[in-house]
């Protein structure tokens, strides 16, 4: 997956622009936690430059939240912190007295998003955005690639499904007919058949047939399957051109 300097799939649309009244409400936050933390506060910050980069990261995080739910949240963060949240705390906090839409937390989200990511059509999402971040990182990746590899991708597609429910945006209306699963699926069911036919792990065979993941006819694809049928070449199995 292609990726740009700040380490986003490219072809993602990125964050919209700021507004003036998320950058006053963040400046009131960090005016707070100033004068809440003391000396704790200006530790976090060895440069105006790192200061200014927080408040945008955090300006970033905060777009839908108004200014009454960010006073409450930072009451509670006096309340309870030493010091002064990482904008992912304060994200928690916020989450907790909010309801946060309904969304579940990333974790619960990623495991909700593996354990029906053979039949996503069929089971009643917890709250369709953890449909919509499961489907960007792909059904087939989440059935078959190590929690390292993949969990990254569905923690940062999650965000953003997060952000666009907080924006407003309906993701229901997203949600597509079972029919448009149906092309992932039967692929996932000729693994498991071919893996069958050949005393093959699921794992193993989904491995070797990763490729059949990539456009037919492109020089990924092909590069992949030249990989993968020297692994195949060693078990004596000639690996199929397509599965449809």
């Amino acid at each position: 997956m292609p990726v740009n300097p700040q380490g986003h799939a490219s072809g993602q649309a990125q964050p919209q622009p700021i507004s003036n009244e998320t950058k006053t409400l963040v400046n009131m936050i960090f005016a707070r936690f100033m004068a809440i933390y003391g000396h704790k506060f200006k530790s976090c910050f060895e440069t105006q430059d790192e200061l200014r980069l927080a408040k945008r990261e955090w300006a970033l995080s905060l777009r839908g939240y108004n200014e009454s739910e960010l006073v409450v949240a930072i009451d509670r963060c006096k309340e309870s912190l030493a010091w002064m949240p990482s904008v992912s705390e304060f994200l928690a906090i916020l989450q907790e007295l909010r309801g946060d839409h309904g969304l579940p937390a990333s974790r619960n989200a990623y495991v909700e998003a593996c354990m029906h990511a053979d039949h996503p059509t069929k089971h009643t999402w917890s709250h369709p955005a953890v449909y919509q971040a499961g489907k960007a990182t792909g059904w087939f990746r989440l059935r078959t690639e190590d929690e390292a590899n993949v969990v990254g991708d569905f923690n940062y597609h999650y965000q953003v499904m997060c952000q666009r429910v907080r924006d407003g945006e309906n993701l229901e209306e997203a949600v597509p007919m079972a029919l448009e699963d149906k092309s992932d699926n039967t692929l996932v069911d000729f693994i498991q058949r071919w893996g069958e036919e050949q005393n093959l792990e699921p794992t193993v065979a989904a491995k070797l047939l990763y490729y059949l993941m990539k456009p037919k006819g492109s020089a990924t694809r092909q590069r992949f399957k030249e990989i993968a049928q020297k692994d195949a070449d060693a078990l004596g199995i000639q690996l199929p051109e397509d599965y449809q």
